[in-house]
């Protein structure tokens, strides 16, 4: 299969620029596209056969619920059958953007996208891009990451096409995605919400306007209602050891004795800003000072690790809420949550 690839200005696209990217998807293929997330790997949200594919072209399990993306708050019943009005208010205060709401599903939805589930994921990208790719389809998408079962997830383009050229039909080219993790879901069909993903929308953000919102990310029951809940994801190719504490000092020296420990692997170390430690790794790269960087370049600096052949990747963390919160979820997955503490 050739793979065609889109570029466009994610300023000034609209839906008649993305027509042909549309037609493929109404024809049942597969399209690659930036989200203000990470790029996703779309199908049209009702054809359960385009939906198939997806799982095959990333090589994903099939009890993996996907996100259904639609392009505005007013298409919402047409993969929903209610929206609590807790979950009105969250859409009405942070919609769209990086924020997935688990909703009871209507029968419009095929099990193929819910992993068999009675309630679906679904999300309103601010992306523009993505909007009008979805409103020229005529159809809510379907679309996990646009990356191979496992692996980071994608943040430009050129991270999709390692992964998916020759298994999809287009990748459209917006850019760098501008905040590096997959979005907040929050599961609305309970008592109260409960984030099972953290993302750009932070728990400290919904709390304010719903209190009792909790955070679970543990997995209960064999078929998670979320993405991202029950595999290993986010992984580079090398082992990853996470360092994390609230004394940087302490962090570093604890990574210092790793890689002298370490000394007959290729080592790479990701820290957040520089530092007269002497690090003996073969590589350093440098995440950025706040959480927001941080997010922003994780997957991309973990491609790049396997870009320089690390064998071992050590990396720095905080203890620091907010974004920081989903910047550890995902590199403690891509660690197997081997973390070390250090105080």
């Amino acid at each position: 299969m050739v793979t065609k690839k889109i570029k466009i200005d994610s300023q000034k696209a609209t839906p008649e620029l993305l027509n042909d990217a549309a037609e493929i998807i109404r024809s049942g293929g597969l399209v690659a596209f930036p989200t203000e997330t990470v790029y996703g790997l779309g199908a049209d949200a009702f054809n359960e056969e385009a939906v198939k594919k997806i799982y095959k072209a990333k090589g994903r399990p099939s009890d993996n619920p996907m996100i259904v993306h639609i392009a505005d708050k007013g298409d919402i019943l047409n993969v929903c059958s209610e929206v609590p009005p807790a979950a009105r208010l969250l859409m009405e205060k942070f919609s769209p953007g990086p924020i997935t709401y688990i909703l009871k599903k209507n029968k419009s939805v095929n099990d193929t996208v819910t992993a068999g589930l009675d309630t679906v994921a679904v999300r309103i990208p601010s992306d523009n891009t993505a909007r009008a790719l979805i409103k020229a389809a005529g159809v809510p998408i379907a679309a996990p990451s646009a990356n191979l079962s496992g692996k980071p997830s994608p943040t430009r383009a050129a991270h999709v096409s390692e992964d998916m050229d020759g298994r999809i039909e287009c990748i459209i080219d917006g850019g760098d995605c501008d905040i590096g993790v997959e979005s907040t879901v929050i599961d609305m069909t309970g008592e109260f919400p409960v984030i099972l993903r953290p993302g750009g929308i932070t728990i400290e953000m919904i709390k304010e306007y719903i209190p009792s919102a909790v955070e679970n990310t543990r997995l209960t029951g064999d078929i998670p209602k979320s993405p991202g809940m029950k595999y290993r994801h986010y992984a580079p190719n090398a082992s990853v050891t996470v360092v994390e504490g609230d004394k940087r000092d302490a962090v570093l020296k604890k990574i210092c004795s790793l890689c002298e420990e370490n000394g007959g692997k290729r080592i790479g170390v990701i820290l957040r800003d520089k530092t007269e430690f002497p690090i003996c790794a073969d590589f350093i790269l440098y995440a950025g000072r706040t959480g927001s960087e941080y997010a922003s370049k994780l997957f991309a600096l973990l491609r790049e690790c396997d870009d320089k052949n690390a064998e071992l990747v050590i990396a720095e963390t905080d203890r620091s809420e907010g974004i920081n919160t989903a910047v550890r979820n995902r590199i403690y997955k891509s660690a197997a949550d081997n973390v070390i503490q250090v105080f």
